[in-house]
């Protein structure tokens, strides 16, 4: 398997990275390489963690940390305050590449430097709603992108990229092109939603949206021609509507939903762009480097048509949680399924209580503590509720501290403490809330407390 370097080496002379310099790149990368070949205690590389905004030294920051066998932690540099720290403290980084919002820092000093064996960690949500880091390798990365290469039939991907670089989608964009020999355009979605930088023939190009993307893209109907000229569009992150679905067909968009996660680097199951067309609305056929059995609550492996928890066995698994790797070979999820006759996975929903708008995961647990955190509360509760637009949006329903607390006040508090698609898009105020006598929320009634006030229509905050 060639390694970052060779890649890198053998792209040197090419003009491949549309709208931006591909020989800045290669330079770039090859100078932080030395850097950090430089930077390495006694043979042992720094931790890198990687904040960037601006894409070319992103990807080069990622390209040299990972040709210099660094452990690299892919961040957002949108984080707040409280997550920062909550990063800084668990990774312990010798070396920071970028700007994030809160903050300027170039080093930070790490007294006992570990090996850490040339890991990837992207970063993803937790049970606890925590920010987590996924062990990956390039080898795992690599699977996913050999899985996607054979499953398309393509030795050349082109891809469009208008999704953030550390987020595992974002990233699989830049590794399938850069490391077959395609070519890449890597343009802000708000950019690309106003049709300022979409100027190339999409025809040989894959790109790569969720649901609620698409949807503001199909208002605008010069991008829905764009779109329509697509290789194909891939579509995951969250599930669909069949509204938006249909919307897409009628618009003859070459659609290609795809199941996968952060933990799998990116899709192992996708549904060609022509079964799409012909109504197919399952997330297609399972790729070479994955495998999906589907069991009953008990373990029992289920067959054809029978609903049950999904697994997955894959090359490109990520190797656990940092800082702990796992000997797993599996990973067995909360995510609901079955395969049909046809050999097609469908998915049916979640056990948990997970909440995912606009593609990203939000936990109750986390959100309620930031609220409860304000002093500006008696209790909380959390929950999703379903939305056309983003999927699910998340809805606190709260007992005020006192009769000067308002929905913009709590709004407000809760700048600093969480991140925007994280925050309460609506506010419910109530004298009390349902709890049993063990002090259980009953969500039955907060359901139905919560549809009595969606058809006053609740104004929502504003969407991020």
């Amino acid at each position: 398997m060639e390694q970052p370097l060779a890649y890198l080496e053998k792209r040197a002379n090419d003009d491949w990275l549309i709208g931006h310099n591909s020989r800045q790149f290669t330079q770039m990368a090859k100078q932080l390489y030395s850097e950090l070949i430089e930077r390495s205690q006694q043979g042992i590389p720094p931790k890198v963690l990687l904040a960037e905004r601006e894409p070319v030294r992103f990807l080069a920051g990622f390209i040299a940390a990972c040709a210099a066998g660094c452990p690299v932690f892919l961040s957002n540099p949108s984080w707040v305050k409280q997550e920062w720290q909550q990063v800084f403290k668990l990774v312990q980084p010798d070396l920071i590449l970028g700007y994030g919002d809160w903050g300027v820092r170039d080093y930070y000093p790490n007294p006992e430097p570990k090996m850490l064996n040339q890991l990837i960690m992207i970063p993803t949500g937790g049970s606890s709603g925590q920010i987590r880091f996924a062990i990956h390798t390039w080898k795992t990365l690599m699977s996913s992108v050999r899985g996607f290469q054979q499953y398309f039939q393509l030795k050349q991907i082109n891809s469009f990229c208008i999704l953030p670089l550390y987020h595992v989608s974002g990233l699989m964009q830049f590794l399938r092109s850069f490391t077959s020999n395609g070519h890449m355009a890597v343009v802000p979605f708000k950019e690309f939603a106003a049709s300022k930088r979409c100027d190339i023939n999409p025809e040989q190009f894959f790109i790569s949206l969720v649901p609620t993307q698409l949807h503001r893209l199909l208002q605008n109907p010069a991008l829905v021609s764009w779109l329509s000229r697509c290789q194909t569009v891939l579509l995951g992150g969250a599930p669909a509507w069949d509204e938006l679905l249909q919307q897409a067909r009628r618009e003859r968009i070459r659609l290609a939903p795809t199941y996968g996660m952060t933990e799998t680097a990116s899709g192992i199951a996708t549904l060609k762009p022509q079964d799409f067309l012909e109504f197919n609305n399952s997330c297609g056929r399972v790729l070479s480097h994955a495998k999906v059995t589907i069991h009953s609550s008990t373990g029992q492996l289920l067959g054809i048509n029978q609903i049950g928890n999904i697994s997955i066995q894959s090359e490109s698994l990520a190797l656990g949680y940092y800082p702990e790797c796992f000997t797993r070979q599996e990973i067995q999820l909360d995510d609901l399924g079955f395969f049909d006759e046809q050999g097609f996975l469908n998915i049916v929903g979640r056990n948990s209580n997970k909440i995912i708008t606009g593609g990203e995961n939000v936990f109750p647990f986390e959100v309620e503590a930031a609220i409860r955190a304000t002093q500006l509360v008696n209790d909380v509760c959390v929950i999703g509720i379903p939305d056309l637009h983003w999927g699910q949006v998340v809805t606190a329903i709260y007992v005020p501290s006192d009769s000067s607390v308002s929905n913009v006040l709590l709004q407000a508090a809760l700048e600093d403490r969480l991140s925007k698609f994280k925050r309460p898009k609506y506010w419910i105020a109530l004298t009390s809330l349902p709890r049993n006598s063990q002090g259980k929320v009953n969500y039955e009634q907060l359901q139905q407390i919560v549809n009595e006030y969606l058809t006053e229509s609740i104004t929502p905050a504003p969407q991020p």
